[in-house]
């Protein structure tokens, strides 16, 4: 029987690259069906990568730092002897064999492949297949990430010469020709002289994605931010209080109880829980609370859903579990979308305050300083109190300044009341 060349397969959430992280196999290891045998590294988080077939591994395409497309090939493998294939898990998007049985009920698949993508498990085409008609690009075209390339820097795809013999462009020549345009464009290059040194980091995984998302934030919001000191102390005092009389217990974080209070404003003031889309806004009923979390891999928006239906218990339990899988890259991409609003806690790196960038297509972020001891006005006189600045970014074609110095002033209250939102944490 032929070799098997297994394509990397759809990770879901519109992902259409990911970074060879790490190889599990070696040319020459046998495999099984379903054995993990690469973990690849997307914009959004690490995935380990099951192969649907076994056999004995013949190639490898790509090293650890290569990135590669959705559907290109990702490992070829000789069959057993008896050519078995056996059911996969199916842990992926987009490949697998099915499994039957009435346990498990799924969406009926198409045996067909999908256009521009070989079968799952196929041998590899002798040349990349060609999309024919795609919609508003060259028929010369196959890969999503080529025509967006294009589109993005206006370049026209007829008057561009493949390199490849099949006639096929490929991302190498939509570089080729940016750079040509480039050239012609700026004339005048920047020289920053001979005893100056440089390194060029490449922009991919998870900072790309960081700077794609901020950059559209930045260019689509027209956002303002709104700030106030907030005096801390009997929270910190309740939460001592709460924390004692649940020994046996992790007890409350600090964090926790900051999703409480932003949970609790965000029902007086909906407005702030929406998006902005098109000529409408949209307020969601309930409310996914996004946390910004910085990792080794960059900056990541875990999102803990229904957060609003959640004690301040469970919201601890939650952040605590979510925020760590997040700094071990073990999140699923689908965790990292669809949050409605975010908190951002920039404290832990020893800032006051900050004005960040809000979380599109979201419409506002609230940022939580550091917690210090600072000279406080209490009744006429002076004393040692801990103060933490909250600041509020927001989208300011969902609402005005009233309605965000409204949820700040009433979020700033819950920290200093506690109570009134705490009476079963």
């Amino acid at each position: 029987m032929s070799d098997r060349t297994f394509l990397l397969p759809d990770l879901g959430e519109g992902l259409t690259e990911a970074e060879i992280s790490e190889w599990k196999v070696a040319v020459g290891d046998a495999v099984t069906t379903d054995q993990v045998v690469v973990e690849v590294e997307t914009a959004k988080a690490l995935v380990e990568v099951p192969i649907p077939f076994e056999g004995t591994v013949r190639t490898l395409h790509g090293a650890v730092g290569d990135t590669i497309e959705v559907g290109t090939p990702l490992i070829t493998v000789a069959p057993t002897a008896e050519g078995r294939e056996t059911a996969s898990g199916n842990v992926l998007i987009g490949y697998g064999t099915a499994v039957a049985g009435p346990s498990r009920r799924r969406r009926a698949r198409s045996t067909q492949p999908t256009p521009g993508r070989a079968a799952v498990g196929g041998p590899v085409p002798a040349a990349r297949a060609v999309i024919a008609g795609a919609q508003g690009t060259s028929d010369r075209v196959i890969s999503p990430v080529v025509r967006r390339l294009a589109a993005e820097h206006h370049i026209d795809m007829d008057a561009v010469s493949p390199m490849d013999p099949s006639g096929v462009v490929t991302r190498a020549d939509i570089d080729r020709a940016l750079a040509q345009t480039l050239v012609h464009d700026d004339a005048a290059p920047r020289h920053y002289g001979s005893d100056v040194g440089e390194t060029r980091i490449p922009v991919k995984g998870v900072r790309k994605a960081v700077a794609e998302r901020v950059s559209t934030s930045r260019r689509e919001i027209p956002d303002a931010t709104v700030w106030v000191d907030v005096d801390a102390t009997v929270l910190l005092e309740a939460r001592r209080t709460i924390n004692a009389a649940r020994p046996d217990s992790d007890g409350i974080t600090l964090l926790a109880l900051f999703a409480r209070f932003a949970v609790a404003a965000l029902v007086k003031f909906p407005e702030l829980n929406s998006t902005f889309d098109g000529d409408e806004i949209v307020q969601f009923t309930q409310v996914h609370l996004g946390l910004a979390v910085q990792t080794h891999r960059g900056l990541v928006v875990p999102v803990i859903d229904h957060a609003d239906a959640l004690s301040t218990v469970e919201l601890t339990h939650q952040i605590q579990d979510t925020v760590a899988l997040a700094r071990e890259g073990k999140l699923p991409p689908h965790r990292l979308y669809g949050g409605t609003f975010t908190l951002n806690n920039y404290g832990v790196f020893g800032v006051d305050g900050s004005t960040p960038i809000i979380n599109y297509p979201e419409a506002a972020i609230l940022g939580i300083g550091r917690l210090i001891d600072r000279p406080w006005v209490i009744g006429g006189g002076l004393a040692i109190r801990t103060i933490v600045q909250v600041g509020l970014t927001f989208d300011h074609r969902v609402c005005d300044g009233g309605a965000a110095a409204g949820f700040l002033r009433l979020f700033g209250d819950y920290v200093e009341n506690p109570s009134a939102v705490l009476e079963e944490p």
